[in-house]
């Protein structure tokens, strides 16, 4: 019973990661539109198809509703001639101002299976620029949250374009690093320590180099499961994205660690060194993954005005898996130092009484 509760938090990290890898192939993504065709006639009416995702629009077509919404917010039309062609795909009509304060327009659907859709740039119409004033009353409405059905289909992870059934990596991509972080601010204040004069210099540099290797692996994941969502959310493997090549370099630096040890025999020499290393080493991950990425353009989320994942799409079903995750992550990566630490020490010792 002793042992069981010693090492009750490994079991509780398995746990967790069971729980987070049941809810990512299990949880259904919520209904979402995925884009438009559309165009304008000569005399301002629009016609606008649109192509949802795990749609219901054939279960109530009567009871389906659309607006559209310039860009700039103060307009908003709604829509006519709804017209129904599959569960997936719609139709409907818009009478268009002939001067707006942009030419995009987002399109908002309320349907009764669905709840409220969302789809930014639904089409564009390019303003005539004119002197004479134009009556607007026609097109301005005033919607709220009673215009729009609400989703009730239980728990579901949130549709969002481009992303689409990618958001699921959010569990595995994004803990990588929160791990990785920890491991590598273990191995920081081990190497702070490896520079004090203590019996326990030794054990303080093991404790930084297993943490170190650990993170690594961790850093390594990060970028792999990075570049199987760039892949199929950017189209390409691979960006010139300061986040990206900023995580990249921080793990070569890191590599590095590895490479310098390997290069020096004296032990007392290879354990200072090495904790020098690993503290600039340390700065500079937080200044390439912290601090460059925010002042600079970026495609990642939460860089430069983009926003991140909590502020516009972290709702309570992807909490619900996202926290577990990362503290589940976090748990085994702390077992993974452990049981590295145990290895370094056992090898520390194996080399020791081959030198007596």
């Amino acid at each position: 019973m002793a042992h069981f509760f010693k090492n009750s938090w490994k079991y509780l990290g398995i746990a967790i990661i069971i729980y987070v890898f049941t809810m990512i192939f299990l949880t259904p993504l919520g209904p979402g539109l995925e884009s438009s065709n559309a165009f304008v006639e000569s005399n301002g009416v629009a016609t606008i198809e649109v192509q949802g995702y795990a749609t219901h629009f054939e279960n109530s077509p009567s009871e389906i509703r659309g607006f559209l919404q310039c860009d700039e917010g103060q307009i908003i039309i709604e829509c006519s001639n709804i017209d129904v062609k599959s569960n997936t795909i719609l139709s409907l009509n818009a009478l268009m101002p002939d001067t707006a304060p942009s030419s995009s327009w987002n399109l908002h659907l309320s349907v009764k299976n669905d709840g409220a859709l969302y789809l930014p740039n639904a089409i564009f119409k390019k303003p005539i620029v004119s002197g004479t004033p134009v009556d607007l009353s026609f097109a301005i409405q005033d919607i709220s949250n009673d215009d729009f059905f609400q989703n009730d289909h239980g728990f579901q992870f949130p549709y969002q374009p481009r992303i689409v059934e990618s958001i699921r990596n959010l569990m595995l991509h994004v803990p990588m690093w929160f791990t990785m972080f920890l491991l590598m601010g273990i191995g920081f204040v081990q190497s702070i320590k490896t520079l004090k004069i203590s019996p326990n210099t030794m054990l303080h540099d093991a404790k930084a180099l297993s943490s170190i290797k650990v993170g690594i692996v961790f850093g390594i994941l990060g970028l792999i499961t990075g570049s199987l969502w760039a892949r199929f959310t950017w189209g390409a493997w691979w960006v010139n994205d300061p986040q990206l090549n900023g995580a990249l370099v921080s793990v070569m630096i890191y590599s590095g660690y590895l490479i310098l040890r390997s290069s020096i025999t004296d032990a007392s020499s290879k354990a200072r060194l090495s904790a020098v290393y690993s503290l600039f080493a340390f700065v500079i991950l937080m200044v390439l993954l912290m601090v460059l990425p925010r002042f600079t353009e970026s495609l990642h989320p939460g860089k430069s005005g983009n926003p991140a994942f909590s502020k516009y799409d972290l709702d309570s079903s992807l909490r619900l898996v996202f926290y577990p995750a990362v503290i589940g992550w976090m748990i085994i990566g702390c077992w993974m130092y452990k049981l590295t630490l145990r290895l370094e020490l056992l090898k520390e010792k194996i080399q020791s009484k081959k030198e007596h």
